[in-house]
């Protein structure tokens, strides 16, 4: 497994981070020959969030990795929060009670990573910042970032936040990719021109901020996968003729597709199927060429000016 730097932290990070949000899905003897494969193909970085399986899905986690300090040392563990039933919440309170219940069910002493989950409008930069400090100095939480923000919202937090924004996950994939296409468009007056993040994408490359797309195979929002379905016909028979030729499989190239990119991306996979985390792993692997890439992004439906 490859691996890259986690924006402009010290942390080595393979590319692809294993999502965690389905992991209540499973049996118990099927979550720990989930994470033991996950171990032994290199993806040793486990993205959760409280709110996965209402934090269910961290307990699930810890027992099923047998959670001690020996294998605490062998992993990266992620976590996200802020979302509140009906609301967000990053005031100081609701961060700090957060990130003990996430400590407490992954049965662990630090976070490698904490997320803001989704922009919450009632923020105070300084609640953050203090917040911050105080995991920091704990040692309960190492590097810090955000999750589907955009860079004036990032700067907001920078106003009053010290410590680096080290990674922003973002949605992104090849049906899901406005934050690329608005950089093929500028000055068009066509739809894919609308810039409607803020240049996000440019924003992170700049500021060394690691962007971790979530729901890779997904169009729309959560309307389903992209990947062996009819409304994708051109973008199917494109991606399966890749996959032939590189003798994988069309989920490998989906992935190899967001990871070609120069940005050095960590596309977060939420698969909890066995064949399909090895596939997964094995874009690590594959560089697309130039026109492969475009060829895809193409078949999308996605037309250059």
């Amino acid at each position: 497994m490859k691996t890259i730097k986690l924006g402009n932290s010290i942390l080595e990070v393979p590319v692809v981070a294993v999502g965690c949000m389905r992991i209540n899905s499973l049996e118990k003897n099927e979550a720990e020959h989930f994470v033991q494969t996950a171990l032994e193909l290199g993806a040793n970085f486990f993205d959760h969030a409280d709110i996965y399986g209402g934090g269910e899905c961290e307990e699930i986690f810890a027992d099923a990795i047998h959670m001690n300090d020996d294998i605490r040392e062998k992993i990266i563990l992620q976590s996200k929060c802020g979302i509140r039933k009906g609301m967000f919440d990053f005031s100081k309170e609701h961060i700090l009670e957060s990130v003990d219940g996430i400590l407490k069910r992954l049965n662990t002493d630090y976070l490698d990573v904490l997320l803001l989950h989704r922009p919450d409008t009632l923020v105070e930069p300084e609640e953050v910042a203090e917040a911050f400090d105080t995991l920091e100095s704990s040692g309960k939480v190492r590097n810090f970032g955000v999750s589907n923000q955009n860079p004036m919202q990032i700067e907001l937090l920078k106003k009053s936040v010290k410590q680096p924004i080290v990674a922003n996950q973002l949605q992104l994939s090849i049906t899901n990719a406005n934050m690329i296409s608005n950089g093929f468009n500028v000055n068009m007056e066509n739809n894919s021109a609308i810039n409607r993040d803020g240049s996000i994408l440019d924003y992170c490359r700049l500021n060394d901020i690691t962007i971790q797309p979530w729901s890779p195979f997904q169009y729309g929002f959560f309307e389903g996968v992209f990947l062996g379905n009819d409304k994708f016909p051109e973008l199917n028979q494109k991606i399966n003729e890749i996959a032939d030729k590189y003798e994988v499989s069309n989920t490998t190239i989906a992935i190899a597709w967001l990871l070609r990119h120069p940005a050095n991306m960590q596309p977060v996979i939420g698969t909890m199927n066995i064949n399909r985390l090895k596939d997964c792993c094995k874009a690590s692997e594959i560089h697309l060429s130039r026109e492969e890439w475009y060829e895809i992004f193409r078949a999308a439906g996605n037309v250059l000016p």
